[in-house]
């Protein structure tokens, strides 16, 4: 029984995780099943070498469960951030605050594709339907439709 244990602490399993974490920000459950939760989702991340914004009392806010394709390695989501539906993140993806303490975190939109090693700093407003190409540096609001590249990102193309 313990092995099995440390196979799922020590490992990412998509359903595992999102159902525990979608039971963590329920109010009905005990503060020890809370505390349980915290604990194990902490540890999967924190083997994976990823922070995805979970804490005790909120955290990073999902409306529904990302598509990460290659896993949850290197991932960083700000506490505060809100992720909208259906979005894709590739690995080495950065969705952070600017300074260090600062609560105004990067609102992503729904159907979104963030690709590799992009990173989305500040409290940016991404709309939805964008693509956030491979090492983007995104700084300022992307309206809805559009397809950022580069760093600083710039819009290239606007499907509106």
């Amino acid at each position: 029984m313990k092995e099995f244990i440390n196979a799922y602490l020590n490992s990412y399993y998509d359903e595992w995780y999102w159902n525990m974490r979608f039971k963590l920000y329920k109010t009905d459950i005990m503060k020890i099943k809370r505390y349980l939760y915290l604990y194990c989702l902490k540890r999967m991340e924190a083997k994976n070498n990823a922070a995805l914004g979970t804490r005790e009392n909120g955290g990073a806010a999902f409306k529904g469960k990302p598509h990460f394709p290659h896993g949850i390695k290197g991932i960083f989501i700000a506490a505060d951030a809100q992720i909208g539906e259906n979005v894709t993140i590739y690995q080495q993806v950065t969705i952070g605050v600017k300074n260090f303490g600062d609560d105004r975190a990067p609102i992503v939109g729904n159907n979104v594709i963030i690709g590799a090693g992009a990173k989305i700093i500040g409290p940016v407003v991404v709309g939805n339907n964008v693509a956030i190409g491979a090492n983007a540096v995104v700084v300022k609001d992307v309206p809805e439709g559009c397809t950022v590249v580069g760093n600083p990102g710039r819009i290239i193309m606007n499907q509106r």
